[in-house]
């Protein structure tokens, strides 16, 4: 059994800064990389940012400078760190986590539920 709960979405105004946390838990042999992904209403989940077990990151080159992937080995969890916020951000955002269970398994994804942030004035 795996886990992932996500925290940190909310109301923000334009060029605000808000901070988003996945904390993965359950049967976890070891984590591989760990993404953010968000959905507007109306359009296509989308990889946001993305941070492998070795620290490299990507982005989407609409919030480069501006968002900033990170993450805890010790305490699995992976962050996303948004600033200059602006409306078009405004999305579901989901983390997802490949997880080896035991060392001999496959790496299988892991979703979060997602968590509502709306850029607003």
């Amino acid at each position: 059994q795996v886990q992932l709960v996500e925290s940190g979405g909310g109301l923000v105004q334009p060029g605000g800064s808000l901070r988003l946390s996945c904390a993965a838990s359950g049967s976890i042999f070891r984590i591989y990389a760990m993404d953010w992904y968000r959905q507007a209403p109306g359009k296509q989940r989308e990889l946001v940012a993305a941070i492998t077990s070795g620290g490299t990151t990507n982005y989407q080159d609409s919030v480069k400078g501006r968002f900033t992937i990170s993450r805890d080995n010790a305490k699995n969890t992976v962050y996303l760190q948004m600033n200059s916020l602006k409306p078009e951000d405004t999305a579901v955002y989901y983390c997802k986590v490949g997880v080896q269970i035991a060392s001999r398994s496959s790496v299988y994804d892991y979703w979060g539920q997602g968590t509502q942030l709306t850029v607003s004035s």
